[in-house]
């Protein structure tokens, strides 16, 4: 019996291939180089080391209940955050687009001072002012609510650093919206209201789920603000990403390889569920 030879389709198909590939212009071999050091390496150096640690003890420490207790304080409270921030993000674009008023472009520069202002100094001013002392943290103390070093503390500070990302992401669409469908549906006979829910709002929805998305995944990554706002406790307050680092203080290194495993794999879920947001608003555009 003689050995087939390959079909001349698929021989053909993977000379292009390798010539393409070979044959990728400077650009291209500088961009896959660049993202291969800086993200494809790391990334599988943890996957392997993680890996090396057998699928037993990976399941055993992945849903230890300290582990399992900081996903779901990382995960709702990011969660609570985002949302809020989808409504008051909306309603912070929506006026930075249609209103003028004195001082608009300090404010419309303060959304973006959690981009600049380091995580660390954040967390410091975030506890000072929320603290039982602090300007606001004192008004909440009468009433018996306790804001620092608390999950309430987690929360704000999620909400701090998640914020802009709702904001930034539905600026553009709102200053692309035309006026004139508004003033048709008017002259129709919508009300203020039938105006902004089957107008204004329905092109509005995927920038929205978008910008709650990127900010959810700011927020689960969160670490420098969180850890010195919080009061860090097992079962009340600890988050996953300072679990990862109390574990490397304790020189438990599979430990903090596994549970920053289990975020690395949450964050790529999150980052398929961002894609998909943003492919559907812009299907929805091309729609419109």
């Amino acid at each position: 019996m003689t050995a087939t030879s390959p079909s001349p389709i698929s021989s053909k198909a993977d000379q292009s291939f390798w010539y393409r590939l070979t044959h990728l212009s400077l650009p291209w071999k500088v961009t896959w180089v660049y993202l291969s050091i800086m993200l494809v390496l790391p990334v599988a150096a943890m996957l392997l080391k993680a890996a090396t640690v057998g699928p037993a003890k990976f399941w055993e420490i992945a849903t230890d209940e300290i582990a399992l207790s900081t996903y779901v304080v990382t995960f709702v409270t990011a969660f609570i955050a985002s949302a809020i921030n989808g409504v008051f993000g909306t309603l912070i674009a929506w006026v930075l687009v249609r209103y003028d008023f004195p001082g608009k472009r300090i404010v419309d520069a303060a959304v973006d001072l959690p981009f600049a202002l380091p995580t660390a100094v954040a967390g410091l001013t975030l506890a000072t002012v929320y603290s039982d002392n602090g300007w606001i943290g004192s008004l909440f103390v009468p009433l018996g609510i306790k804001i620092s070093f608390t999950r309430l503390g987690v929360g704000m500070a999620m909400l701090f650093i998640s914020l802009p990302f709702v904001v930034r992401t539905l600026q553009p669409v709102l200053q692309d919206l035309e006026k004139e469908t508004e003033e048709a549906a008017w002259c129709l006979g919508a009300s203020p209201l039938q105006t902004f829910l089957l107008v204004i709002l329905p092109p509005l929805i995927p920038p929205v789920l978008t910008g709650v998305a990127l900010g959810f995944a700011r927020a689960v990554g969160e670490y420098g603000s969180v850890v010195i706002i919080a009061g860090n406790v097992p079962f009340q307050d600890l988050i996953a990403p300072v679990l990862v680092f109390q574990r490397l203080e304790q020189y438990d290194y599979a430990g903090a390889t596994v549970v920053g495993t289990v975020l690395l794999l949450i964050s790529l879920v999150l980052l398929v569920v961002i894609n998909v947001l943003q492919t559907w608003g812009r299907r929805y555009d091309d729609r419109g």
